[in-house]
């Protein structure tokens, strides 16, 4: 199966997300590395995705940082819903 290419809003999405990733108040005094092995990924592929290099992550990879993170995974799909669809978040 061909995955079709991100639309600019779908890439916008990705790079906020990777921006509340990046977060130091959810990242507190945890290091980069230190995060990606908690979430039990490479520090590489979160760099990529707070970066907005790897704008589509897969789900299991957000659920994992959500959950190292303590992020609600809603507040994340509201983000995604937002910038893909325009329709405002629900907090």
């Amino acid at each position: 199966m061909v995955r079709s290419p991100l639309t600019a809003s779908e890439i916008e999405a990705g790079q906020r997300i990777g921006q509340i990733l990046r977060d130091a108040r959810h990242r507190a005094d945890r290091t980069l590395t230190g995060v990606a092995g908690e979430a039990g990924i490479s520090a590489e592929t979160l760099r990529k995705i707070e970066t907005g290099r790897l704008p589509s992550p897969a789900f299991g990879t957000v659920v994992r940082l959500c959950r190292t993170l303590d992020l609600d995974i809603r507040s994340m799909a509201n983000v995604w819903q937002h910038c893909t669809s325009g329709v405002a978040p629900v907090v």
